[in-house]
Protein backbone atom coordinates (compact mmCIF):
# COMPACT_ATOMS: atom_id res chain seq x y z
CA UNK A 1 0.00 0.00 0.00
CA UNK A 2 2.92 2.39 0.59
CA UNK A 3 3.68 2.31 -3.12
CA UNK A 4 0.06 2.62 -4.27
CA UNK A 5 -0.99 5.48 -1.98
CA UNK A 6 1.03 8.19 -3.82
CA UNK A 7 -0.94 7.49 -7.03
CA UNK A 8 -3.63 10.00 -6.00
CA UNK A 9 -1.28 13.03 -6.03
CA UNK A 10 0.44 11.60 -9.11
CA UNK A 11 -2.93 11.50 -10.86
CA UNK A 12 -3.65 15.11 -9.94
CA UNK A 13 -0.19 16.19 -11.11
CA UNK A 14 -0.56 14.23 -14.36
CA UNK A 15 -3.90 15.70 -15.34
CA UNK A 16 -2.88 19.19 -14.24
CA UNK A 17 0.28 19.06 -16.37
CA UNK A 18 -1.58 17.30 -19.18
CA UNK A 19 -4.20 20.06 -19.29
CA UNK A 20 -1.50 22.70 -19.42
CA UNK A 21 0.32 20.91 -22.25
CA UNK A 22 -2.96 20.48 -24.10
CA UNK A 23 -3.69 24.21 -23.83
CA UNK A 24 -0.19 24.83 -25.17
CA UNK A 25 -1.09 22.77 -28.24
CA UNK A 26 0.89 19.59 -27.55
CA UNK A 27 -0.78 16.45 -28.96
CA UNK A 28 -1.14 13.38 -26.69
CA UNK A 29 -0.60 15.78 -23.81
CA UNK A 30 -1.83 13.54 -20.99
CA UNK A 31 0.33 10.62 -22.05
CA UNK A 32 3.41 12.84 -22.22
CA UNK A 33 2.48 14.39 -18.88
CA UNK A 34 2.19 10.96 -17.28
CA UNK A 35 5.59 9.97 -18.63
CA UNK A 36 7.16 13.17 -17.30
CA UNK A 37 5.51 12.87 -13.88
CA UNK A 38 6.43 9.20 -13.58
CA UNK A 39 9.99 9.88 -14.72
CA UNK A 40 10.40 12.69 -12.19
CA UNK A 41 9.13 10.54 -9.32
CA UNK A 42 11.26 7.58 -10.42
CA UNK A 43 14.42 9.69 -10.42
CA UNK A 44 13.70 11.75 -7.30
CA UNK A 45 11.89 9.15 -5.17
CA UNK A 46 12.88 5.74 -6.57
CA UNK A 47 10.69 2.84 -5.49
CA UNK A 48 8.12 5.02 -3.75
CA UNK A 49 5.21 4.58 -6.20
CA UNK A 50 3.88 1.97 -8.61
CA UNK A 51 0.80 1.48 -10.77
CA UNK A 52 -1.36 -1.40 -9.43
CA UNK A 53 -1.51 -4.36 -11.83
CA UNK A 54 -5.33 -4.18 -12.30
CA UNK A 55 -5.08 -0.49 -13.20
CA UNK A 56 -2.37 -1.19 -15.78
CA UNK A 57 -4.44 -4.02 -17.29
CA UNK A 58 -7.39 -1.64 -17.54
CA UNK A 59 -5.16 0.94 -19.21
CA UNK A 60 -3.94 -1.63 -21.75
CA UNK A 61 -7.46 -2.83 -22.54
CA UNK A 62 -8.93 0.66 -22.95
CA UNK A 63 -5.96 1.71 -25.09
CA UNK A 64 -6.71 -1.26 -27.33
CA UNK A 65 -10.34 -0.18 -27.59
CA UNK A 66 -9.31 3.39 -28.44
CA UNK A 67 -7.03 2.12 -31.23
CA UNK A 68 -9.62 -0.27 -32.64
CA UNK A 69 -12.32 2.40 -32.62
CA UNK A 70 -10.36 4.36 -35.24
CA UNK A 71 -11.32 1.79 -37.90
CA UNK A 72 -13.99 3.21 -40.22
CA UNK A 73 -15.62 1.63 -43.24
CA UNK A 74 -15.34 4.99 -45.06
CA UNK A 75 -11.60 5.00 -44.41
CA UNK A 76 -11.27 1.49 -45.78
CA UNK A 77 -13.24 2.46 -48.90
CA UNK A 78 -10.85 5.36 -49.40
CA UNK A 79 -8.11 2.79 -50.06
CA UNK A 80 -10.08 0.99 -52.78
CA UNK A 81 -8.33 2.70 -55.70
CA UNK A 82 -4.89 2.83 -54.09
CA UNK A 83 -4.73 -0.47 -52.22
CA UNK A 84 -1.65 -1.87 -53.99
CA UNK A 85 0.79 1.04 -53.49
CA UNK A 86 -0.54 1.63 -49.97
CA UNK A 87 -0.05 -2.05 -49.11
CA UNK A 88 3.45 -2.09 -50.57
CA UNK A 89 4.45 1.10 -48.75
CA UNK A 90 3.04 -0.22 -45.46
CA UNK A 91 4.92 -3.50 -45.91
CA UNK A 92 8.10 -1.64 -46.81
CA UNK A 93 7.74 0.55 -43.71
CA UNK A 94 7.44 -2.55 -41.55
CA UNK A 95 10.50 -4.02 -43.27
CA UNK A 96 12.54 -0.87 -42.62
CA UNK A 97 11.50 -0.94 -38.97
CA UNK A 98 12.58 -4.58 -38.64
CA UNK A 99 15.94 -3.82 -40.27
CA UNK A 100 16.42 -0.79 -38.01
CA UNK A 101 15.74 -2.99 -35.00
CA UNK A 102 18.25 -5.57 -36.21
CA UNK A 103 20.90 -2.87 -36.72
CA UNK A 104 20.31 -1.53 -33.21
CA UNK A 105 20.56 -5.05 -31.79
CA UNK A 106 23.82 -5.64 -33.64
CA UNK A 107 25.59 -2.37 -32.87
CA UNK A 108 24.16 -1.20 -29.54
CA UNK A 109 23.54 -2.69 -26.12
CA UNK A 110 19.79 -3.09 -26.80
CA UNK A 111 18.30 -6.58 -26.71
CA UNK A 112 16.27 -7.76 -29.71
CA UNK A 113 12.72 -7.31 -28.30
CA UNK A 114 13.50 -3.78 -27.08
CA UNK A 115 15.19 -2.76 -30.33
CA UNK A 116 12.40 -4.17 -32.50
CA UNK A 117 9.51 -2.66 -30.52
CA UNK A 118 11.31 0.66 -30.13
CA UNK A 119 11.81 0.83 -33.90
CA UNK A 120 8.17 0.17 -34.84
CA UNK A 121 6.74 3.21 -36.64
CA UNK A 122 3.19 3.63 -35.41
CA UNK A 123 0.90 2.79 -32.52
CA UNK A 124 3.29 4.06 -29.85
CA UNK A 125 0.85 3.65 -26.97
CA UNK A 126 -0.02 0.11 -28.04
CA UNK A 127 3.60 -0.88 -28.59
CA UNK A 128 4.64 0.42 -25.17
CA UNK A 129 1.66 -1.31 -23.55
CA UNK A 130 2.71 -4.74 -24.88
CA UNK A 131 6.45 -4.35 -24.18
CA UNK A 132 6.46 -6.22 -20.87
CA UNK A 133 4.52 -9.15 -22.33
CA UNK A 134 7.13 -9.55 -25.08
CA UNK A 135 10.15 -9.39 -22.78
CA UNK A 136 11.27 -5.90 -23.81
CA UNK A 137 12.48 -3.07 -21.60
CA UNK A 138 9.38 -0.86 -21.50
CA UNK A 139 11.44 2.14 -20.37
CA UNK A 140 13.66 2.12 -23.44
CA UNK A 141 10.79 1.23 -25.78
CA UNK A 142 8.87 4.23 -24.46
CA UNK A 143 11.94 6.45 -24.81
CA UNK A 144 12.44 5.41 -28.44
CA UNK A 145 8.76 5.59 -29.36
CA UNK A 146 8.05 8.97 -27.83
CA UNK A 147 11.31 10.45 -28.98
CA UNK A 148 10.10 9.58 -32.50
CA UNK A 149 6.66 11.05 -31.81
CA UNK A 150 8.22 14.19 -30.31
CA UNK A 151 10.51 14.66 -33.30
CA UNK A 152 7.56 14.22 -35.69
CA UNK A 153 5.38 16.61 -33.70
CA UNK A 154 8.12 19.26 -33.70
CA UNK A 155 9.28 18.83 -37.30
CA UNK A 156 6.00 18.22 -39.17
CA UNK A 157 4.66 21.81 -38.91
CA UNK A 158 8.12 23.12 -39.88
CA UNK A 159 8.36 20.75 -42.85
CA UNK A 160 4.87 21.76 -43.99
CA UNK A 161 5.76 25.43 -43.74
CA UNK A 162 8.95 24.96 -45.79
CA UNK A 163 7.98 22.23 -48.27
CA UNK A 164 4.26 23.01 -48.63
CA UNK A 165 3.88 26.79 -48.25
CA UNK A 166 0.36 28.16 -48.10
CA UNK A 167 -1.02 25.39 -45.87
CA UNK A 168 -1.79 26.67 -42.41
CA UNK A 169 -1.44 24.36 -39.47
CA UNK A 170 -3.89 24.15 -36.63
CA UNK A 171 -5.66 21.81 -34.28
CA UNK A 172 -8.55 19.47 -34.80
CA UNK A 173 -11.38 19.10 -32.39
CA UNK A 174 -11.29 15.71 -30.75
CA UNK A 175 -14.14 13.58 -29.55
CA UNK A 176 -16.23 14.77 -26.64
CA UNK A 177 -14.50 14.75 -23.26
CA UNK A 178 -17.40 12.99 -21.53
CA UNK A 179 -18.95 11.35 -24.60
CA UNK A 180 -22.29 9.61 -24.70
CA UNK A 181 -23.45 6.95 -22.20
CA UNK A 182 -23.54 4.42 -25.05
CA UNK A 183 -19.86 5.06 -25.81
CA UNK A 184 -18.92 4.47 -22.16
CA UNK A 185 -20.88 1.20 -22.08
CA UNK A 186 -19.38 0.03 -25.36
CA UNK A 187 -15.81 0.95 -24.41
CA UNK A 188 -15.96 -0.64 -20.96
CA UNK A 189 -17.85 -3.68 -22.22
CA UNK A 190 -15.44 -4.31 -25.11
CA UNK A 191 -12.44 -3.83 -22.82
CA UNK A 192 -13.79 -6.33 -20.28
CA UNK A 193 -14.73 -8.86 -22.99
CA UNK A 194 -11.32 -8.49 -24.65
CA UNK A 195 -9.44 -9.08 -21.39
CA UNK A 196 -11.54 -12.19 -20.72
CA UNK A 197 -10.87 -13.56 -24.21
CA UNK A 198 -7.14 -12.84 -23.89
CA UNK A 199 -6.93 -14.69 -20.57
CA UNK A 200 -8.84 -17.71 -21.86
CA UNK A 201 -6.86 -17.86 -25.11
CA UNK A 202 -3.50 -17.09 -23.42
CA UNK A 203 -2.74 -14.48 -26.11
CA UNK A 204 0.62 -12.75 -26.16
CA UNK A 205 -0.08 -9.05 -25.55
CA UNK A 206 -3.73 -10.08 -25.65
CA UNK A 207 -4.79 -7.55 -23.04
CA UNK A 208 -4.30 -4.90 -25.70
CA UNK A 209 -4.80 -6.86 -28.94
CA UNK A 210 -8.07 -8.62 -28.11
CA UNK A 211 -9.92 -5.41 -27.13
CA UNK A 212 -8.44 -3.67 -30.20
CA UNK A 213 -9.76 -6.32 -32.60
CA UNK A 214 -13.15 -6.39 -30.89
CA UNK A 215 -13.42 -2.60 -31.04
CA UNK A 216 -12.53 -2.61 -34.75
CA UNK A 217 -15.26 -5.19 -35.44
CA UNK A 218 -17.81 -3.16 -33.50
CA UNK A 219 -16.79 0.09 -35.23
CA UNK A 220 -17.24 -1.53 -38.64
CA UNK A 221 -20.57 -3.12 -37.64
CA UNK A 222 -22.16 0.12 -36.42
CA UNK A 223 -23.90 2.03 -39.24
CA UNK A 224 -21.89 5.16 -39.97
CA UNK A 225 -19.07 4.03 -37.68
CA UNK A 226 -20.05 6.41 -34.90
CA UNK A 227 -18.42 4.50 -32.03
CA UNK A 228 -15.83 6.66 -30.27
CA UNK A 229 -14.09 6.28 -26.93
CA UNK A 230 -14.79 9.29 -24.64
CA UNK A 231 -11.66 11.38 -24.24
CA UNK A 232 -11.80 11.22 -20.45
CA UNK A 233 -11.65 7.42 -20.62
CA UNK A 234 -9.03 7.24 -23.38
CA UNK A 235 -6.72 9.82 -21.83
CA UNK A 236 -6.98 8.14 -18.44
CA UNK A 237 -5.90 4.86 -20.06
CA UNK A 238 -2.98 6.56 -21.80
CA UNK A 239 -1.98 8.24 -18.55
CA UNK A 240 -1.94 4.90 -16.71
CA UNK A 241 0.43 3.48 -19.31
CA UNK A 242 2.56 6.62 -19.18
CA UNK A 243 2.82 6.43 -15.39
CA UNK A 244 3.59 2.70 -15.46
CA UNK A 245 6.49 3.29 -17.85
CA UNK A 246 7.71 6.57 -16.37
CA UNK A 247 7.87 5.19 -12.83
CA UNK A 248 10.26 2.46 -13.99
CA UNK A 249 12.91 4.75 -15.47
CA UNK A 250 16.39 5.06 -14.02
CA UNK A 251 19.21 7.52 -14.76
CA UNK A 252 20.41 5.52 -17.77
CA UNK A 253 19.55 6.89 -21.22
CA UNK A 254 20.18 5.82 -24.80
CA UNK A 255 20.94 8.19 -27.66
CA UNK A 256 18.81 7.14 -30.63
CA UNK A 257 18.06 10.41 -32.41
CA UNK A 258 19.92 9.43 -35.60
CA UNK A 259 17.80 6.28 -35.91
CA UNK A 260 14.62 8.35 -35.62
CA UNK A 261 15.78 10.88 -38.22
CA UNK A 262 16.74 8.06 -40.62
CA UNK A 263 13.27 6.56 -40.25
CA UNK A 264 11.70 9.96 -41.03
CA UNK A 265 13.81 10.26 -44.19
CA UNK A 266 12.89 6.77 -45.42
CA UNK A 267 9.19 7.37 -44.79
CA UNK A 268 9.38 10.59 -46.82
CA UNK A 269 10.78 8.48 -49.64
CA UNK A 270 7.69 6.27 -49.37
CA UNK A 271 5.57 9.43 -49.59
CA UNK A 272 7.25 10.24 -52.91
CA UNK A 273 6.33 6.76 -54.16
CA UNK A 274 2.68 7.26 -53.19
CA UNK A 275 2.71 10.64 -54.91
CA UNK A 276 3.96 9.02 -58.11
CA UNK A 277 1.68 5.97 -58.06
CA UNK A 278 -1.62 7.38 -56.76
CA UNK A 279 -3.79 10.43 -57.34
CA UNK A 280 -3.07 11.97 -53.91
CA UNK A 281 -0.91 15.04 -53.49
CA UNK A 282 2.59 14.91 -52.01
CA UNK A 283 1.27 16.70 -48.92
CA UNK A 284 -1.37 14.00 -48.35
CA UNK A 285 1.18 11.25 -49.06
CA UNK A 286 3.70 12.73 -46.62
CA UNK A 287 1.17 13.06 -43.81
CA UNK A 288 -0.11 9.55 -44.53
CA UNK A 289 3.34 7.96 -44.28
CA UNK A 290 5.04 10.04 -41.58
CA UNK A 291 5.82 7.68 -38.66
CA UNK A 292 3.55 9.04 -35.94
CA UNK A 293 1.89 9.98 -33.89
CA UNK A 294 -1.61 9.55 -35.23
CA UNK A 295 -3.25 12.29 -33.15
CA UNK A 296 -0.57 14.84 -34.03
CA UNK A 297 -0.63 14.00 -37.74
CA UNK A 298 -4.42 14.23 -37.95
CA UNK A 299 -4.37 17.56 -36.15
CA UNK A 300 -1.79 18.96 -38.57
CA UNK A 301 -3.64 17.46 -41.57
CA UNK A 302 -6.90 19.09 -40.52
CA UNK A 303 -5.28 22.48 -40.07
CA UNK A 304 -3.45 22.18 -43.40
CA UNK A 305 -6.63 21.36 -45.31
CA UNK A 306 -5.27 17.96 -46.35
CA UNK A 307 -7.26 14.83 -47.27
CA UNK A 308 -7.86 13.61 -43.72
CA UNK A 309 -9.93 10.60 -44.89
CA UNK A 310 -7.05 9.18 -46.93
CA UNK A 311 -4.49 10.04 -44.25
CA UNK A 312 -6.58 8.38 -41.53
CA UNK A 313 -7.02 5.30 -43.72
CA UNK A 314 -3.29 4.83 -44.37
CA UNK A 315 -2.17 5.76 -40.85
CA UNK A 316 -4.89 3.60 -39.27
CA UNK A 317 -4.04 0.60 -41.47
CA UNK A 318 -0.35 0.88 -40.62
CA UNK A 319 -1.10 1.31 -36.91
CA UNK A 320 -3.22 -1.84 -36.80
CA UNK A 321 -0.74 -3.86 -38.88
CA UNK A 322 2.25 -2.73 -36.79
CA UNK A 323 0.60 -3.43 -33.45
CA UNK A 324 -0.77 -6.82 -34.53
CA UNK A 325 2.44 -8.04 -36.20
CA UNK A 326 4.86 -6.77 -33.55
CA UNK A 327 4.43 -9.82 -31.25
CA UNK A 328 4.96 -12.22 -34.16
CA UNK A 329 8.07 -10.39 -35.42
CA UNK A 330 9.63 -10.20 -31.96
CA UNK A 331 8.99 -13.89 -31.25
CA UNK A 332 10.45 -14.92 -34.62
CA UNK A 333 13.58 -12.79 -34.23
CA UNK A 334 14.22 -13.82 -30.64
CA UNK A 335 13.62 -17.51 -31.29
CA UNK A 336 16.99 -17.81 -33.00
CA UNK A 337 20.23 -17.80 -31.03
CA UNK A 338 21.23 -14.19 -30.42
CA UNK A 339 24.22 -12.84 -32.25
CA UNK A 340 24.01 -9.67 -30.25
CA UNK A 341 27.17 -7.65 -29.81
CA UNK A 342 27.13 -4.79 -27.34
CA UNK A 343 28.41 -1.44 -28.43
CA UNK A 344 31.79 -0.63 -27.03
Amino acid sequence: MRKIAPLAPLGVATFGLGYGLKEAGLPSSYLFAALLVGLAVALLLPGRAAVPAPAFVAGQALTGVALGAFVRSSALRALAHSWLPVTLVSAATLGVCVIAGMVLTRFTALDAPTAQLGSVAGGASGIVAMSDDLGADARLVAFMQYLRVLVVVLLTPLILAVAFPGHATGSVAGTSTLGQPRDWLLALGIAAAGVAIAQVAHMTAGTLLAPMVLAAVVALAIPGGEFTVPQLLAQTAFALIGLQVGLRFTMETVRLLLSVLALLAVCFGFALLLDLTTSVTLLDAYLATTPGGLFAVLAVAFGAGANTTFILAVQGLRLLVMVMLAPFVVRRLTARPSAHVAAG
